[in-house]
């Protein structure tokens, strides 16, 4: 029978209260209730024998208050012990408020702990027995290193408890301990949220850990842990971690605002999560690094720093039905001897590559899909990766990418609306191509480099931007029932050396249908074009005739009108033509003063005396219209007539003609477009584009370093001129150490002056047997000197299309006349003037 003892102050409580709940607990028998009045009792308690202590006014109104020392405020060593309604104070928050020593018992029910940690400690064998804790809507607060401390063979249960204001660990479980925690609530820890460690065991449902120092869970050793409907909010780590054996199992849990990756998972432990969801983690949302393992189902990852899977080392990577988006990084990056294996999965508007695979990984993709990604899919392992069923959508760069010793097998893939090309096959990559779409990719379909001989069977390529298929120099493989349509280059282009074969290819409503350069090889078998049979060698369409309904092949950015040595010119008459240029006075000087320089040169190389350091390669700075490229025109020719240049032709490139749209691409393309100059003038016109303000990994900067090693190599047989605007064209000599020393000179080419721009149109007009009146001139004049010269003012260009302005005028107004004289044919008028509002 259960017997009441009352613990009063003296003079309350009436006849038989104890004074000390110490003496309350001594004469109490098992199974006794001890009831205490309000107020604060200093004491260590030792709760020896099963009795229950519990404030006769409700919680809040009785404190349990440790003496100084290093006592718990109280010690449970018997069984089936329990407080209520207590707030129990510590002597130090280092230490155990509660302690529940070990075969011992205890439920707090309604109490508050603080300033101390509780701590249960059980025999290290569970053969020894367990100790048992039970905590229901229970608050622990302000403790040291940790909140709650299970060791040894510890069996827990938190019910509707909340623990906060660590400095340290929330919660440590060690040992064999267990907990089974619902609705915890773990806030502001400097440490982990939850450590466990040793063969302990957690089970968590529908807790929230928020707020951390360090991880949010933290499992290391042997340890497992069950989480349902968790959540876990800004670790200043990661949010889950598993090292050493430890096993984890996830349902519906949210991870919100890791500090690190928001799960991470090593050495050979082994996580699952299904219905989970990991957002704005400041690394990876998943991280498996040693012989890790994990596996995902029906999971999200958002907006990670970092790439949002990474694996690395030997580690294992199952995602099924996941989905991934936003990211700083990569959206699946595999690394080392890592797997991957994707299954219905999405990943869509990462920063960088939708799936990586590198080094020795491999990957498996069945039914995945990537959209929006920087690249779409991007294998440079040889270890052999597969990609069935997926799609590919949107992205800045390549749709799919072997990167050059890469392997991979791609069976059913759809590449669609690609920045660049859909697939690149890279210099010694392995690929095999069993089906598939590629359709409305801004660069070519499929691009094979040296070297690449891939499988392809049954691809369909559908409105490529440029080549159906471009195969570099020494590429090769066999492309069997490939089906182009409507490309806007040649459907198959060959390049010198390359040998594919074609079999059973349909081309169809492409501008044209094969594209070869000498030393091409290609093996075309029951081929057709627009239903007409396709053979390598069959005689070119007449020039200006191409195939019904196709467009005109365009003509190669800077190529030259004549291949053919150019004839002999005077030097004296190229340097009267320079002076009979409309202004550019410091112009002219200063490319006089560079002519009588290389006269010097040439004279000295003559008598066998060795030429002074020169460099004759330009930097044209000026606004649009200057005269910048006539003048380039000029110099080359001058350079020739004094011996210094075999040609001195000139070949006009821009950025379009020197970078290419994906990795490999530009220095080919840098290259062609420099030995087409060889023996005259490469003339870079807005050079400064080579080098943007914010280049990040821009392929800009690939074309700039492969024209210095190129001028460096033919500084003798090729003269390069920069052009641009002035204030931009510092940046792009900066962008690279070696144009400094290349571009020693910089010629400024000033804007045109008013009577300036009257003498071009003048010389327009006489060139095309026009007249200007007195009027017109005077009014033409004032008309140059009223425009804006801003951002649009073309300098000589402006002053063409008023000429052509002029004669269009002129000739509406003619038209009306019933007999006009010839001087009325030829006269330009005041009235022929554009209106200054219509400029």
């Amino acid at each position: 029978m259960t017997t009441r003892h009352t613990v009063a102050p003296k003079g309350q409580g009436g006849r038989g209260a104890y004074r000390t709940i110490g003496e309350a607990i001594r004469a109490a028998s098992p199974g006794d209730l001890v009831a205490i009045a309000p107020g604060t009792w200093t004491e260590n308690l030792v709760l020896d024998r099963a009795v229950v202590l519990t404030a006769e006014h409700g919680r809040g109104s009785v404190v349990i208050a440790a003496p100084p020392g290093e006592l718990p405020a109280v010690t449970v060593e018997g069984p089936d012990c329990a407080l209520h309604n207590l707030t129990v104070w510590g002597a130090d928050a280092g230490l155990p408020a509660v302690s529940v020593s070990p075969g011992a018992g205890l439920v707090l029910e309604e109490c508050s702990v603080e300033g101390g940690r509780v701590q249960a400690k059980g025999p290290e064998d569970e053969e020894d027995g367990t100790t048992a804790l039970v905590l229901r809507r229970c608050r622990v607060e302000g403790a040291r290193l940790a909140g709650l401390h299970l060791a040894g063979s510890v069996r827990a249960r938190l019910e509707d408890t909340a623990v906060t204001g660590v400095d340290g660990t929330g919660v440590v479980l060690s040992g064999t301990a267990s907990l089974d925690a619902v609705r915890l609530r773990l806030e502001r820890t400097t440490g982990s949220g939850v450590r466990l460690r040793g063969r302990s065991r957690l089970r968590l449902t529908d807790a929230v850990l928020a707020g951390s120092g360090r991880a949010g869970l933290l499992l290391e050793d042997s340890t497992e842990a069950l989480a349902g409907e968790t959540r876990i909010e800004t670790p200043g780590a990661a949010g889950v971690h598993l090292t050493g054996s430890a096993r984890a199992e996830l349902t519906d849990c949210r991870i919100r605002g890791a500090a690190a990756s928001g799960l991470v998972v090593q050495e050979t432990a082994l996580l699952s999560a299904s219905g989970c969801s990991v957002a704005d983690a400041g690394a990876n949302g998943l991280l498996v690094t040693g012989s890790g393992e994990a596996r995902l189902a029906d999971c999200r990852i958002d907006r990670s720093a970092f790439s949002a899977v990474h694996l690395a080392g030997t580690a294992v990577g199952r995602l099924a039905d996941c989905r991934v988006r936003g990211g700083s990084e990569h959206g699946v990056h595999a690394t080392g001897e890592a797997r991957v294996e994707l299954t219905d999965c999405g990943i869509t508007d990462v920063a960088m590559t939708g799936v990586s695979v590198l080094e020795r990984a491999v990957a498996t993709l069945t039914g995945c899909r990537v959209a929006g990604a920087a690249a779409g899919i991007g294998i440079g392992s040889a270890a052999g990766s597969t990609v069935a069923d997926s799609t590919v959508t949107g992205t800045k760069e390549i749709g799919v990418q072997i990167a050059k010793g890469g392997a991979a097998s791609l069976t059913g893939i759809r590449i669609s609306g690609a920045g660049a090309a859909g697939l690149v096959v890279d210099e010694g990559a392995e690929a095999t191509v069993d089906g598939g779409w590629v359709e409305d990719c801004a660069g070519s379909g499929a691009v094979v480099w040296t070297g690449a001989r891939p499988e392809v069977t049954g691809l369909r390529i559908d409105r490529p931007g440029k080549n159906g298929v471009f195969l570099a120099e020494g590429a090769g493989g066999t492309f069997t029932a490939l089906d182009v349509t409507r490309a806007g280059f040649p459907a198959l282009h060959v390049a010198k050396g390359a040998d594919p074969v074609f079999r059973h290819c349909r081309v169809r409503d492409c501008a044209e249908a094969l594209g070869t350069d000498d030393g091409a090889r290609p093996v075309l078998e029951d081929c057709t074009a627009d239903g007409t049979p396709l053979a390598f060698g069959a005689p070119a369409a007449p020039a200006g005739q191409t195939a019904p309904g196709a467009a005109p092949a365009a003509r190669s950015a800077g190529s030259a009108e004549d291949t053919g040595e150019p004839e002999e010119e005077n030097l004296e008459d190229l340097l009267g033509e320079l002076h009979e240029l409309v202004g550019l006075d410091r112009v002219k000087q200063d490319v006089g003063s560079l002519v009588k320089l290389m006269q010097t040169v040439r004279r000295r190389e003559e008598a066998g005396l060795p030429a002074p350091p020169l460099s004759r390669h330009l930097v044209f700075a000026g606004n649009p219209g200057t005269g910048k490229t006539t003048v380039a025109r000029l110099y080359g020719r001058l350079l020739k007539a004094l011996g210094l240049l075999r040609r001195g032709h000139l070949i006009e490139v821009d950025r379009t003609a020197l970078v290419g749209e994906y990795v490999g691409h530009t220095g080919p393309k840098t290259t062609a477009a420099f030995n087409r100059a060889l023996g005259g003038v490469l003339f870079i016109d807005e050079a400064y584009s080579l080098a943007p303000a914010l280049a990040g990994n821009d392929f800009g900067t690939e074309a700039v370093a492969t024209l210095v090693k190129l001028m460096e190599d033919h500084r003798d047989d090729v003269v390069v001129i920069a052009a641009g605007y002035p204030g931009d064209m510092h940046r792009f000599i900066g962008s690279n150490p070696g144009l400094a020393s290349r571009f020693g000179r910089t010629l400024l080419f000033e804007d045109y002056e008013p009577v300036e721009l009257v003498s071009i149109v003048e010389y327009q007009a006489g060139q095309h047997r026009y007249e200007l009146t007195p009027t017109a001139r005077a009014e033409l004049l004032a008309l140059f000197g009223s425009m804006p010269k801003g951002e649009g003012f073309g300098n000589g260009r402006s002053a063409r299309q008023v000429f052509q302005e002029m004669t269009e005028r002129q000739a509406q107004r003619v038209a009306e006349l019933t007999a006009p004289t010839a001087d009325q044919l030829i006269s330009l008028e005041a009235h022929d003037l554009p209106h200054p509002a219509a400029r």
